[in-house]
C-alpha cells in the first residue's frame, strides 16, 4: 500500500468538542474576550448553545476565567499545570526547582513559588523534607493573596492605586485572628512586608503555621513571583534561633533567582 493511501485509510481519531475547545482557547489567547456569544460562535463557527457549554467546561476547570466587572473571559491559571513542562527553559518554573530544593535541603523546611493571579494566589511548585510537617498544598493550589505571605509580599508591589482598585468593595475573609480584613489594614501590613523585604506569618493564615516569603523580580524588574518556606509556627516565632537563617536563605535564593531571570536592579545596601 503506498503511503498516501495508508493514510487515507488509517481512522480518524480527532475529536471534533475538543478541536472545538481549542480553538476557543487560541480565540480567547488573540486577545478576544468572547463578551458577545453570538459574535464569538459565528467567528469560530461554532453552534451558540455548543459555546456555551464550552465557556461554562473550561471555566468550571479553571482554563478560563470570567472577568470581573468588564464581562467576558481569558484565560486561567489552570492552563499553568498543563503547561508547566513546556515553559521556555529560563521561565520562573524551571529556574525556582533547585533552589527550592536547596532551601528544604538548607532548612528543612517546606518551600514553594507562587504567584499573583487577581487577589489571589497559584502555586506552581513545591519541594517538601522528609517530615510529618511537609505541607500538603499542592501545584494549582489557589489560596487568597491577603491572608498569605506569597500573597502579601505580592500585593506589596503592586501600585498603591492598582491595590485600592483590586479590593475595592471586595470582602476579606478571616481565616485567624490576625488576618487583615480591611485595606487599610492591609495597606499597613504590606508597607511593613516591603520595608523588611519579607512577608511573615507566625500562625496568621492556619494554626500552628508559620510562613515567611520573598518577592522573585524578571529583567523588567516584575515581581513575577514569590518563594516562601512555611513549617511550624515556633520556629518562624521571634526569638527563635531559626528566624535569622531563614530570612537570609529566602532572600538569596531570592536574589539568585531573580538575576537568572535577568534582573540587575538591586540598590547598593543589598548588595
Amino acid at each position: 500500500m503506498q503511503v498516501e493511501e495508508a493514510r487515507e485509510a488509517a481512522p480518524n481519531y480527532v475529536v471534533p468538542p475538543v478541536v472545538r475547545a481549542i480553538a476557543l482557547l487560541r480565540h480567547v489567547a488573540a486577545g478576544n474576550r468572547c463578551r458577545n456569544i453570538s459574535r464569538t460562535a459565528k467567528a469560530l463557527n461554532i453552534n451558540r448553545t455548543t459555546l456555551i457549554r464550552l465557556l461554562a467546561t473550561l471555566e468550571a476547570e479553571g482554563i478560563l476565567e470570567a472577568i470581573p466587572d468588564e464581562g467576558g473571559y481569558r484565560l486561567g491559571t489552570g492552563l499553568i499545570a498543563l503547561a508547566s513542562e513546556a515553559l521556555s527553559e529560563r521561565s520562573i518554573l524551571q529556574v525556582a526547582r533547585p533552589f527550592l530544593r536547596q532551601l528544604v535541603k538548607e532548612l528543612n523546611l517546606s518551600a514553594h513559588l507562587g504567584v499573583l493571579e487577581g487577589r489571589e494566589i497559584v502555586y506552581l511548585a513545591r519541594e517538601t523534607p522528609n517530615s510529618h510537617l511537609a505541607s500538603t498544598v499542592r501545584e494549582g493550589t489557589r489560596l487568597p493573596a491577603h491572608a498569605t505571605t506569597i500573597g502579601r509580599i505580592l500585593l506589596a508591589e503592586l501600585p498603591q492605586k492598582t491595590l485600592r482598585q483590586l479590593y475595592a468593595g471586595q470582602p476579606m475573609e478571616a481565616f485567624t485572628s490576625k488576618t487583615r480584613t480591611t485595606l487599610a489594614e492591609l495597606e499597613a501590613q504590606l508597607q511593613a512586608d516591603r520595608a523588611r523585604g519579607v512577608a511573615w506569618s507566625v500562625a496568621n493564615f492556619e494554626p500552628d503555621i508559620g510562613s515567611a516569603a520573598v518577592a522573585v523580580f524578571d529583567h523588567q524588574a516584575r515581581a513575577v513571583g514569590a518563594i516562601n518556606v512555611t513549617g511550624h509556627a515556633s520556629i518562624f516565632a521571634e526569638g527563635s534561633p531559626q528566624v535569622d537563617a531563614i530570612e537570609r536563605a529566602l532572600k538569596s535564593a531570592a536574589r539568585a533567582m531573580s538575576e537568572a531571570l535577568g534582573y540587575r536592579g538591586w540598590a547598593a545596601d543589598q548588595l
